[in-house]
């Protein structure tokens, strides 16, 4: 029988992700399992958590910091933190689809094809489906932003 490891502190790939949502076949598991992912998110500082690093559109709160390494293209780091529990998952979701790549891949990416393949969009309530994507838009302006500084 196969097992999901839990990593503290570390970010997952979204491959694995992807892997160990296809191995969960129930949504209640899948919810724990998502609760689980945003426990392994490094806490925010508290300074970090302010309206510069606020998402607009979700009604959890939810802060992104981003970061840049200053190569070109640049590469952007994500970290985030959220109040809800299972919004802290879906920002762990979208760290590691979207943490650590350059500004261009970013900006190519589509996230929405990848929640659909976990199964996301038919099992959020509207309110976290439109928070997960003010925070792909928030990710995607920043990367915008990073290519306009370069």
């Amino acid at each position: 029988m196969r097992t999901i490891q839990r990593r503290r502190c570390r970010l997952q790939s979204i491959e694995d992700i992807l892997s160990d949502f296809e191995f969960l076949d129930d949504w209640e598991d899948r919810y724990r399992y998502l609760i689980d992912l945003g426990r392994t998110l490094p806490p925010l500082e508290a300074a970090e958590m302010n309206d510069a690093t606020r998402v607009q559109g979700c009604v959890s709160q939810v802060w992104l910091v981003s970061e840049t390494d200053g190569s070109t293209p640049p590469r952007l780091t994500f970290r985030g933190a959220s109040d809800a529990h299972i919004v802290k998952g879906l920002v762990a979701i979208a760290l590691a689809l979207f943490s650590h790549k350059t500004a261009p891949e970013i900006l190519k990416t589509d996230a929405l094809a990848t929640f659909k393949e976990i199964g996301l969009e038919e099992h959020l309530t509207p309110q976290r489906a439109n928070g997960l994507r003010a925070m792909v838009d928030r990710i995607k302006r920043d990367a915008d932003a990073a290519i306009e500084k370069a």
